[in-house]
């Protein structure tokens, strides 16, 4: 094992040797003529000086993105290393390509509850940044008013969605189920927060895709008009690889900033859990931003179309940490994920996935003989990240002070942690194991009824960044490496134990997994001949600048059965 690492270690080395500056991202195109479209970060946020470093070498400036203190630009490939030399910059990445990724999901996490108590998300700002919202009547208020208070388009042709992703996410954070209050329904189909408002960031086109500045010009959108629109909750239910540390990733220092101005970021962790699944089932797939450690990452859970979530299982689709580069212990919570049933509008979906309209029979506990034609039927991880941000918006509503680091604390802490140790799930002929732990669910099942009910609210003054995990080559044991200003330190209150349960535990006290049977050598840790532990800890393809790191996310319209 300890040559593993060595050699390792030597490989990581050798690349950093290499002739190209490590200020320049490693899949920057490379090639010695023409243009590419990148990102510059600087030390400081840029000023006409900064732009001119950029002209002067016969580049063209597309964007600003001060958020990050970068710069979107053209630039000539054949400048970018003597750019890489300025002091003054501090990273170059390219402008990445992002894609995106219900009755039974509010009754599932317990919103009726919330509802109970009148918490319906009135007067919460939460910003969707995808494919657009489409106007329909379950985004009005009571008096027919649009609750979408705000329009924002960072690619042009306007903010209404055209793909169907958006407005599907938007139903599943606010839908107040107007559309479903037809003749012969007796089916709500409502929202988790079904009185927020919305604030529409259009930064996904009509295939929903995007890219890295389309989605930061949005969040740097969203945090100047925080204020004036009580923006609490910022939903991205999209993704893209892991290529370099969350700290040079140009999308998560947006994250970061949103955060850092009050902004609950809730981040889908991606639909990539069958990735190389023969060689690490699953593991270590989460998508960036949802790798930062401040956000909450969000998997999926199948609810199997009931009310009750005693059958419910996880999805063998949702990625699973530790995160590439990083090794942060993600996802932070589950929530349903799986077909859930939200909000259509005849866009690039609905028109091409028809048979996803839902049956009167997929209702449960229905005795109705119809059911209303304006839903549709998603899965993914993008799902999963709208339930939890239409939960966080009924817990801004009931105590407004909440910090976005006390609500992710909260949410983490009162999640649902009895779970099975395996469960199996076969689709399409293909059957997957997986095993509940921390990187597969988190801290657990978002449960809204033991958030509102909780009084013991986390300090103020300390921050709920998620921990990393670190492989120890002598013992065979991976451990949590905290922060001690963390939530989840050495406090009784707050300790590890409080998040995450007991059951994340196994073997030594204060090692996460260790040496038992559970884990032990297994292909995920061991040195077995798949050659997982390099693969996983090591420089290789899958922690590399392999388009193999971690899978785009992706829309599942069928989602597992």
């Amino acid at each position: 094992m300890r040559n593993i690492l060595v050699t390792v270690l030597l490989a990581a080395a050798s690349i950093s040797a290499s002739a190209r500056s490590r200020k320049i991202s490693s899949d920057v195109p490379a090639r010695n003529t023409g243009a590419v479209d990148v990102i510059v970060q600087f030390k400081h946020v840029p000023s006409t000086a900064h732009a001119a470093k950029i002209t002067s070498r016969g580049g063209r400036l597309t964007s600003d993105l001060s958020v990050v203190k970068a710069l979107h630009v053209s630039m000539p490939a054949n400048r970018l290393q003597d750019l890489a030399g300025d002091p003054e910059v501090t990273y170059i990445s390219p402008n990445r390509t992002l894609v995106s990724k219900l009755n039974n999901a509010a009754v599932g996490v317990l919103a009726n509850y919330a509802w109970s108590l009148g918490w319906d998300g009135t007067g919460v700002g939460v910003a969707v940044i995808d494919s657009g919202i489409h106007l329909v009547d379950d985004l009005k208020d009571a008096q027919g008013h649009s609750r979408i208070t705000y329009n924002f388009d960072t690619l042009g042709g306007g903010n209404d969605d055209k793909y169907g992703h958006g407005t599907h996410v938007a139903g599943i954070i606010a839908g107040n189920g107007k559309y479903s209050a037809c003749a012969n329904c007796d089916i709500l189909i409502r929202g988790i927060a079904p009185n927020a408002r919305l604030i529409n960031f259009h930064a996904l086109d009509q295939n929903g895709q995007g890219t890295d500045s389309s989605v930061i010009n949005a969040i740097n959108d969203a945090i100047q008009l925080k204020k004036q629109y009580n923006i609490r909750v910022l939903n991205l239910s999209l993704g893209r690889s892991v290529y370099e540390s969350y700290k040079l990733d140009p999308l998560c220092q947006a994250v970061e900033a949103a955060w850092k101005a009050g902004i609950l970021v809730v981040v889908a962790a991606g639909n990539a859990g069958r990735t190389n699944y023969d060689v690490l089932n699953g593991y270590g797939t989460i998508t960036a931003p949802g790798n930062d450690p401040y956000v909450i990452t969000v998997g999926a859970m199948n609810t199997k179309a009931t009310p009750d979530r005693s059958d419910d299982v996880m999805t063998s689709y949702s990625s699973r940490g530790p995160t590439a580069i990083d090794h942060v212990v993600k996802p932070d919570l589950v929530a349903p994920g799986n077909r859930v049933v939200s909000l259509q509008i005849g866009g690039y979906l609905q028109k091409n996935y028809p048979s996803n309209r839902p049956p009167v029979s997929y209702y449960q506990n229905s005795t109705s003989t119809s059911a209303s034609d304006k839903y549709f039927i998603l899965s993914g991880t993008s799902m999963a990240a709208a339930v939890v941000s239409g939960g966080a918006a009924l817990l801004v509503q009931k105590n407004p002070t909440l910090t976005p680091d006390q609500l992710k604390a909260l949410l983490m802490k009162t999640a649902y942690k009895s779970f099975p140790n395996y469960t199996s799930v076969t689709d399409a002929g293909v059957t997957y194991t997986l095993q509940y732990d921390v990187f597969t669910v988190g801290a657990g099942y978002l449960d809204l009824q033991a958030a509102i009910a909780a009084t013991d609210i986390p300090p103020s003054n300390l921050t709920a960044k998620s921990p990393t995990a670190t492989y120890d080559v002598f013992c065979g044991c991976v451990y949590f490496v905290q922060d001690n200003s963390a939530l989840w330190g050495s406090s009784a209150l707050w300790g590890s134990s409080a998040l995450w349960g007991s059951g994340a535990f196994v073997g030594s006290q204060s090692a996460l997994w260790g040496s038992s049977a559970l884990w032990g050598s297994s292909a995920l840790w061991g040195s077995s001949t798949t050659g997982a532990f390099n693969a996983l800890w090591g420089s290789s393809a899958l922690w590399g600048s392999s388009a193999d790191a971690t899978q785009s996310l992706s829309v599942d319209v069928n989602g597992e059965n």
